[in-house]
Order: C-alpha cells, then structure tokens, then sequence
C-alpha cells in the first residue's frame, strides 16, 4: 500500500473515532423513542414484581414513553431470564435479575445464557435480608436453642425451603456449614406453602424473605430467631443479626436489580442508570420499598458489577460445598 494512502486510511479511521463518541450521545440524547418492555422472570406477586412496575411506571413519567411489564416465569427464572438477555441490545429490553442469576450458574451444569457474558448491569434496586423464624407455639426460642436442638438430634429437625437452589435453601445450607449442624430439607414449590405449613407446625424452622415472613412475626404467629443482614433493621431493630449471636461474618441478602442485553450501548445503561437512581433516591419509592422490608440501593455500573463478582465467590462455594446440584 502506498504510503500516502496509509496516511489517508489512518486519518479517516481517527476522524471516525473521534465522532463516535458524539454518534453515542445522540443515540443516548434520542432514547427512548418506543416503548421498553421490563421482563420479570417471576409470576405477578412478590418484590421483584413490585419492583419492575414501580420502576416502569415512574420511567413513564419521566420519558413519557410507555413501560410494559412481562410476566415470564418458570426454571427458577431461566426461561424469563434468557428471554430477557437474548433480546436486541438496543435499551428497549430489560431484565429483573437477583439472587437466581449468581446461583444458577453453579446449581446448573449448562445454562442456555452466561450469567456473566451475556447480561449488562444496569441497576442494583435493592436488598433484602432473610429472616430465621419458627412457628410462635415452637419450644425453639433462641438462635442457641436450635443450634444445640440440632446438635442433640443430627438430621431429625426439618427446614422448609421454596425448592432446592432457592434463596433460603441456600442460606440454610451456608448456615448449617458454619454452626456445624444437620437439618433435614423438606422442598415446597415456593414461599407461601411453606409458610403455612411451618405456622400450621408441619416443619420446624426456616428461613425466608423478609417482607414473606415479616408481618407474621409482627401478628405473633411466628419467632424470629434471627436476621442475617450486616447489621439489625430499622424494621425489627430489637432482632439481633446471626452475625451478632456467635457467627461473625454470616451475611445473606436477597438482592433485587435490572440488567440487559450485553453490548447494550453504553451511554443507554448509563442513562438508565441515572434515572432509575434518580427514583429510588425519591421519598415516594423509599417509602414503597421500606413498606415490603425491603432497602433501596442504587450505585452505578460499576457497583453492581463488583457485587456480582463478589455474591459469586459466596455462592459459588457453599453450592459446591454443600453439593448442590439441579441436574
């Protein structure tokens, strides 16, 4: 190639990359321009559902574009999730994803998506500590009265989990490694079966999400044992973290957040990103979410990425600790 020509090529090439930086601000600048669909890998009940249609209502107000939310539930979130990530990457798609992303790619040996690779951070909404409850009329009355239960009677008392794999199977199972006790597993098909049944004394102890099993504590059908935030919530602040009561460092929370499409471009997560902070920032969402026990977060891109990365290594060893598989 002659030299000159080179130098032409070259010069075209800096010329366009210095406009690409402009061409991604007015895509940005433009969006939306249609309508966003949120998919919720979950029936039209609990947080996450919640969540995706506060986000979509208050998104509408703001951009004055219509939000729909899609139910898609089934697989422990896999069939809405891959629906969600396989979508065109263009911003007009997104995905609820939590706890069920960082789990799945250890209890599965072959997932239809990469956990990592193919969805982008847009937003980690919010977060919520499990509670370790029993049923009010239970001779279990202390964190310290099941442990030493447990230890008298390996393998006799019970736990109620929402299925295996689930949150609250899974920090039962991270619990029971670090007291160094044996509880038997009894699996329902989600939380509310196994509400009843631990309130009815069909099972013995569990944990749960905390706006599930909150208000019943409140109306005195149910014990509280302990919570595994960081640190006591403003919700229950006379309950002591299991942290507190002799295991330091034991830490759970289910975490709620929105991804998309990888290679979304990047200046519309970042834009997503600042409005939907914008929101929970507002007294108005704060309020909703405290309301269900449940702690609005926010942070940009980067965070959420770093409490991905740091929720895998977690789970990633109790699930192979414990030997939890789902095939």
């Amino acid at each position: 190639m002659h030299f000159t020509t080179w130098i032409r090529i070259a010069a075209g090439a800096a010329a366009l990359a210095a406009t690409a930086p402009a061409l991604a601000d007015r895509v940005a600048d433009a969006y939306p321009e249609k309508p966003i669909r949120i998919i919720v890998p979950y029936t039209p009940a609990g947080f996450n559902d919640a969540m995706a249609r506060v986000f979509a209502r208050k998104l509408q107000e703001s951009w004055h574009q219509p939000v729909i939310v899609e139910n898609k539930p089934g697989a422990g979130t896999i069939i809405g999730t891959e629906h969600g990530v396989r979508a065109e990457p263009d911003g007009y798609t997104l995905v609820v994803v939590g706890f069920p992303l960082v789990a799945n790619q250890f209890l599965y040996k072959k997932l239809p998506y990469d956990s990592v690779k193919d969805v982008a951070p847009v937003i980690l909404g919010a977060r919520s500590p499990n509670l370790l409850v029993v049923s009010a009329n239970s001779g279990i009355r202390s964190l310290q009265d099941l442990v030493a239960e447990a230890r008298r009677r390996p393998g006799k008392l019970n736990y109620a989990t929402a299925g295996n794999g689930t949150s609250n199977h899974l920090t039962m199972e991270y619990f029971k490694s670090v007291a160094g006790i044996d509880l038997a597993q009894v699996p329902y098909k989600g939380s509310a079966p196994m509400v009843t049944d631990l309130l009815g004394g069909q099972v013995d102890v569990m944990f749960d999400n905390m706006p599930h099993v909150l208000p019943h504590v409140r109306a005195g059908k149910m014990r509280a044992l302990g919570i595994t935030g960081a640190k006591r919530s403003p919700l229950a602040p006379d309950l002591p973290t299991i942290a507190e009561q002799g295991y330091p460092g034991f830490e759970v929370a289910v975490w709620y957040g929105l991804g998309a499409p990888a290679r979304t471009p990047p200046a519309i997560l970042a834009k997503l990103n600042r409005e939907l902070n914008r929101i929970l920032a507002t007294d108005e969402v704060r309020k909703i979410f405290a309301d269900q026990g449940v702690e609005p977060l926010g942070g940009s891109l980067e965070d959420f990425s770093a409490y991905f990365k740091e929720q895998s290594q977690r789970w990633s060893k109790v699930v192979h600790d414990a030997k939890v598989s789902l095939e």
